[in-house]
C-alpha cells in the first residue's frame, strides 16, 4: 500500500517545485516520520544556486533538506517498538545510511564508509531523497529520540551540532586550552559552543562579517572576535603567505579586555570557511603540537604552508559529517549545561510549509534579509 506526500524538488538551478510522490509502507526494520522542521544547510544551498556541490553534479531531481526532526507516525510490520522508537515519539534524523559490514563501520567510522547513502547528496545515483517532504521511510535505528524538553527545532539543530562535536572529539581538545575559529556560521559557532563545554580558556572567532562575530561574543559563543578585512587577493603565492601571518599575528594579539595578556597561539584551529587563505592563516595561529582541523569545504586543491606545519608538528586533521553524536549532542542539548550558548539564537529566520521553500533558500543565500538582519540559520517548519 503507498500513501500520497507532497515534496519540495529541484529541478536545476533555482527551480524548485512542489510535487505529488507515493510513499511506500515502512519496511520492518523502518519507522515513517513526519517530517516537521528542517534546517537548510550550506551544501542544500549550493545544490539550489548552482545544481551542483562543488564537483559533485545533480544528475536527476532531487529533494533537499537533511537538518531534520519529526514525529513518528508509523512503524513498519513486524517491528517490535518495545525498547526503541514508537507511534508518536518526536525524534531528530541521522540521514546518512552507512553499508554496517564495512571495516570503517565496524570500526565505528561509518561516516567515511564508501557505501554511505546520504540525504540530499547527489553523490550516489539514484541520490538519496531528501527531508524537505512530508513524510519519509527510515530506519529506526538512525532515529534518535529527543526529551520533552527539547524542540523540534533543537532536534533540527542536532545534525550541525553534531558535526561540531565531531570535530571536538577528532581535537581531542583539552580543559584550559585556547581555541581559534575560522568561521562564524553556524557549525564555526557551534565549534566555539562546544569548544566553551569542553573548558576552552578562551575561544577566539574570526570572520569577514563584522556583525557575526559580534554576535558569537554577545551571545556567549566566543570570548574574543576579528573582523578579517576584505581586500583583494595577492595574486604571488609568497604575497598570500605574507598575508596569511598578517593574519595570524593579528588573531595572536587579540585581547579579551583591556589590560589583559595576548590570547597567543591555539592550541586548536577549527577552520569553517574552506577559504585558502583562512587554511594558510591556520596553520601559522596554532601553536607548536596544536591542530587544525579541516572542516570548510572550499576548493579542492589549496596551497599550504606544509613547511611551517611540519617545523611546528601542527596536526591537520580531516572532520566529514560525524560519526556517534547524536545521542551525545542531544543529551548535550538537555543536560541544561549553563556553559551552553543558547543555540537557538543561530535560527534568524523562520518559514512555513513547502510553498515557502523558495523563500527559504533565497534568504539563506543572503548574509542580511531586507531589512538589514543578520542571516544565519534559516528553518523550514512544516509542522500541521
Amino acid at each position: 500500500m503507498t500513501s500520497d506526500i507532497k515534496a519540495s524538488v529541484l529541478h536545476g538551478a533555482r527551480d524548485l517545485r512542489v510535487e505529488a510522490r507515493q510513499l511506500s509502507e515502512p519496511a520492518s526494520d523502518e519507522v515513517q516520520v513526519a517530517v516537521q522542521m528542517t534546517g537548510l544547510c550550506g551544501s542544500d544551498l549550493h545544490y539550489f544556486r548552482h545544481f551542483r556541490n562543488g564537483p559533485i553534479e545533480v544528475r536527476e531531481p532531487i529533494t533537499l533538506g537533511h537538518e531534520s526532526a519529526g514525529t513518528v507516525v508509523a512503524v513498519g510490520e513486524g517491528y517490535s517498538s518495545a525498547q526503541s522508537i514508537k507511534v508518536g515519539d518526536r525524534v531528530a534524523l541521522e540521514v546518512g545510511l552507512p553499508c554496517e559490514v564495512c571495516d570503517l563501520c565496524r570500526g565505528g567510522r561509518y561516516n567515511i564508509c564508501r557505501g554511505m547513502s546520504f540525504r540530499s547528496s547527489a553523490k550516489a545515483f539514484p541520490h538519496a531523497q531528501g527531508t524537505l517532504q512530508d513524510r519519509i521511510n527510515h530506519p529506526a535505528r538512525w532515529c534518535h529520540k529527543l526529551p520533552d524538553t527539547l524542540s523540534l527545532e533543537h532536534g533540527a539543530l542536532v545534525e550541525p551540532l553534531s558535526v561540531a562535536i565531531h570535530a571536538r572529539n577528532r581535537a581531542g581538545l583539552k580543559s584550559g586550552s585556547t581555541v581559534l575559529i575560522l568561521g562564524a556560521g553556524t557549525v564555526g559557532l557551534l565549534c566555539a559552543a562546544v569548544s566553551k563545554v569542553a573548558g576552552a580558556k578562551t575561544v577566539v572567532i574570526a570572520d569577514i562579517l563584522e556583525d557575526r562575530v559580534k554576535f558569537a561574543v554577545d551571545n556567549g559563543f566566543a570570548d574574543a572576535a576579528f573582523t578579517v578585512p576584505t581586500t583583494p587577493r595577492p595574486e604571488a603565492i609568497e604575497d598570500q603567505l605574507s598575508y596569511a601571518q598578517y593574519l595570524a599575528e593579528k588573531l595572536k594579539s587579540l585581547k579579551i579586555k583591556d589590560g589583559a595578556d595576548a590570547v597567543g597561539e591555539a592550541n586548536v584551529t577549527f577552520e569553517c570557511t574552506g577559504v585558502e587563505s583562512c587554511m594558510q592563516a591556520a596553520i601559522y595561529a596554532t601553536k607548536p603540537g596544536g591542530k587544525v582541523m579541516i572542516i570548510g569545504m572550499g576548493m579542492p586543491v589549496q596551497t599550504l604552508p606544509i613547511m611551517a606545519a611540519s617545523l611546528k608538528e601542527v596536526d591537520l586533521v580531516g572532520v566529514f559529517r560525524y560519526a556517534n553524536a547524536y545521542r551525545e549532542a542531544i543529551e548535550l542539548l538537555a543536560s541544561g549545561n549553563k556553559v551552553l550558548p543558547d543555540v537557538l539564537k543561530l535560527v534568524t529566520h523562520r518559514f512555513r510549509g513547502l510553498s515557502d521553500v523558495p523563500g527559504a533558500f533565497d534568504t539563506a543565500a543572503k548574509v542580511k534579509d531586507e531589512k538589514g538582519g543578520l542571516v544565519i540559520k534559516v528553518m523550514v517548519d512544516m509542522a500541521k
